[in-house]
């Protein structure tokens, strides 16, 4: 099980309309609760020692919807409709400590052992245990059956660079593989496929 880690700032996106959806996806409630409460929880539990919650469209409605917890903060993204960049931007302005784990508010069910996995806390997908090795060099992205996904972990040495690049809705895809992200294959625990529709 994963231990708390003070210096790992966990970064919730959720700042989007949603507009496939037909709402913003920080207001949508599912089975196991609000998908901000999920995506939240799932960043504390897998070792996070703060969250900071990115909001956007629809933000006074979506603050309702955050846990209250002295770990989470939550901070408006003025330039969201503009894209993920900016959204993603304004979360690692807010963030600190050595590195930074960065989800959508849209994958609900993901598991924490991906969490755990993509930080080198849990069990590998061969079975070994991986040391806990996260900081602030680390570029590292689970992918499920080789295609991208999320969590991702972007180390403090990195936050300035990217922030400088990020545009639209691009996030931070060419950067991570531009400067050689390492990939954490996590198929086995979860399909990894966000919830559009």
């Amino acid at each position: 099980m994963a231990t708390d880690r003070p210096d790992l700032c966990g970064i919730v996106l959720a700042a989007g309309a949603g507009r496939r959806r037909g709402t913003p996806k920080a207001l949508v409630t599912g089975p196991g609760g609000p998908w901000l409460a999920l995506a939240t929880t799932l960043l504390l539990e897998g070792g996070c020692g703060r969250v900071v919650v990115v909001l956007g469209a629809s933000a006074q409605e979506a603050l309702t919807l955050v846990p209250v917890d002295d770990r989470v903060t939550s901070v408006q993204a003025h330039g969201w409709a503009a894209g993920m960049g900016e959204s993603l931007r304004t979360g690692l302005g807010h963030a600190s400590g050595v590195a930074a784990v960065v989800t959508l508010v849209d994958l609900p069910g993901t598991p924490v052992d991906v969490v755990r996995r993509v930080l080198g806390t849990g069990a590998a997908a061969d079975g070994d245990t991986r040391r806990d090795d996260v900081g602030g060099g680390t570029l590292r992205q689970a992918v499920y059956g080789g295609r991208p996904g999320h969590p991702v972990v972007i180390g403090r040495d990195h936050w300035a660079a990217l922030r400088d690049e990020l545009a639209g809705d691009g996030g931070a895809r060419d950067y991570l593989v531009r400067r050689g992200v390492a990939t954490v294959e996590c198929g086995d625990l979860h399909h990894g496929r966000d919830s559009d529709t």
